[in-house]
């Protein structure tokens, strides 16, 4: 496994014919959700590129915050994982690489599709985001580029972002990877106490019930259940709302009859956790 940490490194190591490309592009602290992601890579692609780049544009100020400061960075144990499970590059910059002349002063604006649900909690965030995947897309020329379900805006931001930019891209989405609890795995899970980890699985208990009630054809009674994370132990909620997967617009609740998702953010402690949940009308639940 090549481990690169610039940009004329990758341009080169990518300039020999190595057929298809599948892009895994991370902000490091695996976890068995990323390496999900990499073995749908694997099965996919004659060439796995992975990359590592804490961004400081998906933050708040930039950077200049304490979530930035503090999310986990553990590169030997990343690339320990990311070598066991195939992949072939590692990119991973150093913010000067990245940016060299400082905070990009051309971005790419993702408009109301990035400023409501995340975006809204988060202003900026899938600014950056997208403006990061945009450099990752041009530098390394994709086949396919593959995301998690857990972020479910940011995969259908993505999906949008190839579509108005005519990215040859092909965007995949792996689903959600959950712990034996039931909690999503995320990178800042490491953060959450014993205690905290216990009140966080409000989140995904919630979300089962909108998906069962949907399954059920019955009305989902979204607000009931925003009661009942709003009143969980530890649990301060940010958003629950049910959308549309692709377009992330609100969907009208109460019996739903296509296809929407549940989409929900809580903070527990000091950490910010998201989850989310497809919601398919009428097709029952085997609840044994």
């Amino acid at each position: 496994m090549k481990v690169l940490r610039t940009r004329n490194e990758l341009v080169d190591a990518l300039g020999a014919p190595h057929g298809t490309t599948g892009l895994v592009p991370t902000m490091g602290a695996l976890h068995q959700g990323h390496l999900a992601l990499v073995a749908a890579a694997r099965a996919d692609n004659d060439l796995v590129v992975g990359t590592i780049f804490v961004n400081p544009l998906q933050f708040e100020n930039q950077g200049d915050c304490e979530d930035y400061r503090r999310y986990p960075r553990q590169l030997p144990a990343d690339l320990d994982l990311l070598e066991g499970a195939g992949v072939d590059i590692v990119f991973a910059p150093s913010v000067e690489e990245m940016y060299p002349t400082g905070a990009p002063i051309v971005r790419v604006h993702t408009s109301s599709m990035g400023g409501r649900l995340e975006g809204a909690s988060r202003p900026g965030h899938f600014d950056g985001v997208a403006t990061v995947v945009s450099k990752l897309f041009n530098l390394i020329g994709p086949t396919r580029a593959y995301f998690g379900q857990k972020d479910a805006q940011q995969v259908a931001v993505i999906r949008r972002l190839v579509a108005d930019l005519d990215f040859p891209v092909e965007v995949r989405a792996v689903p959600i990877i959950r712990a034996a609890d039931g909690l999503a795995e995320s990178s800042r899970n490491q953060r959450l106490s014993t205690e905290d980890r216990a009140h966080a699985l409000a989140l995904p208990q919630a979300l089962t019930v909108l998906r069962d009630r949907a399954a059920d054809g019955r009305d989902l009674e979204v607000e009931s259940v925003r009661e009942t994370l709003r009143s969980a132990p530890g649990v301060r909620l940010d958003h629950l709302q049910v959308v549309d997967p692709a377009t992330l617009e609100p969907v009208t609740t109460g019996v739903i009859s296509r296809p929407a998702l549940a989409v929900a953010a809580i903070h527990v402690g000091a950490v910010r956790l998201i989850d989310n949940v497809e919601l398919v009308p009428g097709v029952g639940v085997d609840k044994r």
